[in-house]
């Protein structure tokens, strides 16, 4: 059988170029990488380059990329109406400062699109839309606490950067967790205003309100936790938040970051029928740009008309990355790629439980509009508490014997998931599922022989 010791010196005598890049790079940027959740142990994979729904890493090695970008790439590496887009807008200039026509463009779209943003505004990335939704949600209601679901991710701005991996003696009462900070550098003043909450758990949260009564200026959630793998809603339970908010005068954000445009054409407002008070997008809107969006009813936006709320960026709605978002919505993310990708998508799932259940591998697969994880639990993961007693090392077993083999099957991290792209075929769903197939009697192995019980993974 094929330890995790064994992966793990196979993945390091196969990619040496990624670990002399790594070398080089660890001696002028922290942890080597540009954001704390591409370095990994021993070193992470150098990406030499990319296309469609492959990349090649320094060593030449190829995988079929199903990471895209952490969910940024439905579209694909290098997506030729992208790209022509891009190209095209080169010549007229990168950046203005100024207004264009592009701005309304887009902003259309996103609104046809997502029926709930009324009014649209722009950004570069995820943690910008959110922090600006909440300070419309404090501006709106003219209250400073807001809740945030614990284990739930929105960027890395003070406001949300709170109760996101907490350790269980930190976190305290699962019903009332406490607000724990994601590291130093957050005052204790964002602490108290920042109200942690556990996800699927209606009666809490309704209490939660209660004991900050009239002090609630907004709940900001995912739709689907992906920060913790995929951890879906209970049945009425998305509705039931926006109804605890509606009755309590609190602003609804949905943070649509990861399933915008993924889950469904609409994204999770079609997919579960909402209609929250703001949304937040990025990621895959983008076809592979930084471009992230805002917005929902015509009062809250209207806050920033108003000169209530400041909003500003140099790189707002420069016109490359709008013509990008335009080619992304218009001639990528069609209503006609959902019904293939969502076939592709099931048999990948379909593929993963038939040798879950042959080999007796205790753990499920969960799975929505183009993503999917195998969650090493021997229950549903409901909420962070459950999500706890994942399996991290055999998790990592499965992630290093995977790409090993060719095949990225999804971010390294125990809390992300797969994403399907626009490019994949049934040919790599089958060369996904067969490697699978390959390594699922090893991993069930290890499991009923507990050789790691009692191994600690490092966090993130």
């Amino acid at each position: 059988m094929a330890t995790l010791d064994h992966e793990l010196r196979q993945y390091e005598a196969r990619t040496r170029k990624s670990k002399q890049a790594h070398d080089r790079a660890v001696k002028t940027i922290p942890l080597g990488v540009g954001s704390n959740y591409r370095f990994y142990e021993p070193y992470p994979l150098f990406v030499a380059r990319a296309q469609g729904g492959h990349l090649w890493d320094l060593d030449g090695n190829e995988y079929i990329d199903f990471n895209m970008c952490f969910g940024a790439l439905m579209a694909g590496h290098c997506h030729p109406a992208v790209q022509r887009a891009i190209t095209d807008r080169m010549s007229k200039g990168t950046m203005y400062g100024m207004p264009h026509e592009l701005e309304a463009e887009l902003a259309e779209e996103i609104t046809k699109r997502f029926p709930a943003m009324e009014m649209v505004r722009f950004g570069n990335g995820g943690a910008d839309v959110t922090l600006y939704c909440v300070r419309l949600a404090r501006a709106h209601t003219g209250r400073e606490r807001i809740i945030k679901i614990e284990g739930g991710y929105h960027g890395g701005h003070d406001a949300v950067a709170i109760s996101m991996k907490p350790s269980k003696e930190a976190a305290g009462d699962p019903k009332f967790p406490n607000s724990v900070p994601t590291g130093k550098g957050i005052p204790a003043s964002t602490l108290q205003n920042t109200i942690a909450a556990p996800f699927n758990d209606l009666d809490a949260l309704a209490k939660i309100f209660d004991r900050h009564k009239g002090q609630i200026a907004g709940l900001i959630t995912e739709p689907i936790l992906m920060n913790l793998g995929i951890v879906m809603p209970d049945q009425g339970y998305l509705a039931g938040v926006h109804k605890l908010c509606a009755n309590h005068g609190a602003v609804f954000i949905l943070d649509e970051v990861k399933t915008g445009c993924k889950l469904a054409y609409g994204g999770a407002c079609e997919y579960y029928g909402l209609k929250p008070d703001l949304v937040c997008l990025a990621k895959s809107i983008g076809g592979g740009v930084s471009l992230a969006a805002f917005g929902g009813r015509r009062d809250i936006m209207q806050n920033i008309a108003d000169g209530k709320v400041f909003h500003a960026g140099t790189y707002n709605m420069n016109p490359l990355v709008l013509a990008a978002g335009l080619a992304t919505m218009r001639e990528v993310l069609t209503h006609e790629v959902y019904p293939r990708l969502q076939k592709l998508n099931q048999m990948l799932l379909d593929g993963y439980n038939e040798q879950i259940k042959k080999t007796g591998l205790d753990a499920y697969m969960a799975g929505a509009g183009t993503n999917g994880a195998i969650m090493f639990s021997s229950k549903p993961v409901k909420n962070y508490r459950d999500w706890l007693n994942v399996d991290a090392s055999l998790w990592r077993h499965y992630w290093f014997a995977m790409v090993n083999r060719g095949v990225l099957c999804q971010p390294y991290w125990w809390d992300e998931q797969w994403t399907l792209c626009v490019a994949h075929t049934e040919q790599d769903i089958r060369k996904h599922v067969d490697t699978f197939a390959e390594i699922a009697p090893g991993l069930a192995v290890a499991q009923k022989s507990g050789l790691y019980a009692g191994v600690q993974a490092a966090g993130h």
